[in-house]
């Protein structure tokens, strides 16, 4: 059969990012690309895994899945398109899983989702990327330091359990977002204010329609997959499954704060609008009267009593301030004041 090379287009090295084999007591051996390709499951040694961190999007990838691994050609293709919905099957004896994590790359927003394809036999872990993902680092990292997953179930456990985990950073980002908003000035311009609320609002939806489906995966993982993925597994994939489960829930929390957080401050704001439209419209009550009076008695025409009277202008101004009074006295007998 023809090896089938993978090579990245940013240099000329092969698209594997890192290669462990587990031995069994939470470290790992470290393989490069030509060890990885020829590795096979050995009888004498029964608790190795491999696992296979590739770049998906380089040449080849495909074609080395089917021609090499043996997987079949949708399932190949499915490992490397871009459909990256949360979803989890049973293929045989193996588990093909396609999950979602919080894109912390630098420039990117929360709801920028990046997806991770895994495939595993239960001796082989491949797990595929696009874009970086700080997740199976975190777990390569444990490995090194040999305190890592001793089995294929428990990997895939604790790469689950790391992206969850990592929700919580974007959840507590909003709630204190959320926070630092309901303690802004009440004087303070909501043109300011809302559209920092609806982004909120926009990235909690983007969270809840991109980790819904992750919540139906991971059941189905826990009820569907392989013998290979023992009993105390599926106990570990069920505590993510309910963190997870409280993730959302708090996701929906945070989208009703936003809501009531706007909804109060549209409504200081229409009330402010509303108390300049009262105070205008006082102020246009006591003026009418008073620019009716000056009018009329600004007319010229000829019989205009107080023409030729020095003090037909006192008169008037007293007269102004009468209604004044009287008008004040009202509003506030009315309570308008």
């Amino acid at each position: 059969m023809e090896d089938v090379q993978l090579y990245d287009d940013h240099g000329g090295e092969d698209a594997l990012l890192f290669a462990r084999v587990l031995d069994g007591k939470g470290g790992g051996r470290m393989l490069g690309w030509e060890e990885a390709r020829a590795w096979a499951p050995s009888p004498s040694r029964p608790n190795d895994v491999l696992w296979m961190h590739i770049c998906r999007n380089q040449p080849g990838v495909q074609d080395w899945l089917e021609n090499m691994v043996g997987i079949p050609e949708p399932t190949a293709e499915l490992l490397v398109s871009d459909r990256t919905r949360p979803r989890a099957f049973r293929e045989g004896d193996t588990l093909v899983a396609t999950l979602r994590g919080i894109n912390f790359n630098p420039n990117a927003e929360p709801e920028d989702m990046v997806s991770m394809q895994l495939w595993c036999d239960g001796r082989r872990l491949i797990t595929l990327r696009r874009e970086r993902l700080q997740t199976p680092r975190d777990t390569l990292a444990e490995i090194d330091r040999g305190i890592g997953p001793t089995d294929a179930g428990s990997l895939i456990t604790q790469l689950t359990e790391h992206m969850i985990a990592r929700m919580s950073r974007s959840i507590i980002d909003m709630n204190e977002h959320i926070d630092e908003l309901e303690r802004v000035d009440p004087e303070e311009d909501p043109e300011e204010i809302l559209p920092r609320i609806t982004t909120i609002r926009r990235n909690c939806l983007a969270l809840k329609r991109h980790m819904s489906p992750q919540h139906e995966a991971l059941e189905r993982i826990s009820r569907e997959a392989p013998g290979w993925f023992e009993d105390h597994d599926r106990r570990e994939i069920a505590e993510t499954i309910e963190r997870l489960r409280r993730y959302l829930d708090d996701i929906d929390i945070s989208m009703e704060s936003a809501v009531v957080l706007q909804d109060e401050i549209r409504a200081r704001a229409v009330a402010s609008s509303e108390k300049a439209t009262y105070m205008l419209t006082i102020v246009a009550g006591i003026f009418l009267p008073l620019s009716f009076l000056t009018g009329l008695m600004g007319i010229n025409v000829g019989g205009m009593p107080g023409v030729n009277d020095g003090n037909a202008f006192w008169e008037v101004v007293g007269l102004c301030t009468a209604i004044l009074a009287v008008q004040l006295f009202l509003f506030w007998r009315w309570k308008w004041l």
